[in-house]
């Protein structure tokens, strides 16, 4: 019997304060959709694998599933929809029709072994009904209101479920057909239409990351060895009044600039200086020197991509990074926020941003340029 699986990947992670769609976030130098496909790709029987992406990330996810996928084995990747479940409903009409068996899988529980696929698969054929995989409730479950605990429930009936979720394929079809509310999982969704459900052992290591707490935890579960970086940068004030000033990539208006071969960002280059000297990949002058012609008045985005790119190439993924901006001016309170969505957005990890003065003291206290200090905190992948 032939197996399609769905890849959900469409979330956007605004509760993971990535600043990227949650399936590009990187544990251990990898992306939870690669780290996903690692894992599904192996299912006994597979012949197609149908990704719904985050809107307007069809290609990068395209790009970054592709080498993972083997000869034999379709892939294809759909637009997903505002929901869970129109995700799935848009990925099932790109499914094949010739497929005995769809699961259903969560990008977010991108550690989910192959054994768990190959059970879920195997229960549906022997069985003929929907499947999905489970784990005990060990901890002491209360039922509470506001702050008020009502009562104690019994958890020896309870059970988490997880993904994949495996169904034949017609009748997962008709379903999605039929169903006229949102339901938070597959089994839920078939047998609100009468359907019988089944459930086979799960994984612990099939967590569903969501929050930052449940990426520390995946890194420590899954990831390898973790490293610390510092960097610091420091310009001048330019003599040029009506040079722009650029700190973590973004425009401050009204401010004189920074001198420097680039743009002068002391913010972003105090950064890349982190990241390099965490991975142990040399500095930004050796990485991205001013002897090269093409880094002249460039972005600081320019040499955070490049910088990231080389961790990456080498396995590396950022888990966060603190800044400190040691200045008279400009006042760093009004554009913090900014700043920090704009860094987060391109590092894709969390990024912190603060501001100190030298209390007049030094050419800083005198106002004649910008210092900045950063510290970086990377994993690389397990080996």
């Amino acid at each position: 019997m032939s197996v399609a699986v769905i890849l959900v990947a469409a979330g956007r992670g605004e509760r993971l304060g990535a600043g990227t769609p949650k399936a590009l976030v990187r544990v251990a130098g990898v992306t939870l959709l690669e780290h996903a496909i690692s894992r599904s790709i192996g299912t006994k029987g597979l012949t197609q694998l149908v990704i719904a992406a985050t809107p307007g990330h069809q290609g990068e996810f395209l790009a970054l599933a592709s080498p993972h996928v083997p000869a034999g084995i379709t892939l294809t990747v759909v637009t997903g929809g505002a929901t869970r479940q129109q995700s799935i409903a848009l990925a099932l009409a790109e499914a094949d029709h010739t497929a005995d068996i769809i699961l259903v899988h969560d990008a977010a529980r991108a550690f989910a072994p192959t054994e768990v696929f190959d059970r879920v698969v195997q229960e549906v054929r022997e069985s003929g009904f929907g499947v999905v995989p489970v784990v005990a409730v060990h901890d002491t479950v209360k039922r509470a209101e506001g702050e008020e605990v009502l009562e104690t429930v019994n958890r020896s009936e309870l059970r988490v479920a997880q993904t994949p979720q495996g169904f034949p394929a017609q009748l997962l079809r008709d379903c999605y057909a039929a169903v006229t509310e949102e339901h938070t999982d597959d089994a839920s969704l078939v047998q609100s239409l009468g359907h019988r459900v089944l459930s086979v052992a799960g994984d612990r290591i099939a967590m569903k990351v969501t929050t930052q707490d449940d990426l520390i935890l995946a890194s420590h579960l899954v990831g390898g060895e973790q490293r610390t970086g510092i960097g610091t940068d420091t310009h001048r004030f330019s003599d040029d009044d009506a040079k722009p000033l650029y700190l973590g990539t973004i425009l401050w208006e009204g401010e004189r600039g920074l001198d420097g071969h680039s743009d002068g960002d002391a913010l972003s280059h105090a950064i890349v200086d982190a990241l390099l000297s965490a991975a142990g990949l040399g500095d930004i002058g050796s990485n991205f020197g001013v002897d090269r012609p093409e880094f002249s008045g460039a972005n600081g985005q320019v040499f955070l991509e490049g910088a990231l790119a080389k961790l990456h190439a080498n396995g590396f993924s950022v888990i966060n990074v603190s800044a400190q901006i040691i200045a008279n001016r400009p006042k760093v309170a009004p554009m913090r926020e900014r700043v920090e969505q704009a860094l987060t957005a391109i590092i894709h990890a969390p990024i912190t941003l603060s501001a100190t003065t030298t209390d007049g003291l030094g050419f800083l206290g005198n106002t004649e340029g910008v210092a900045v200090v950063a510290s970086a905190l990377i994993q690389q992948a397990k080996k």
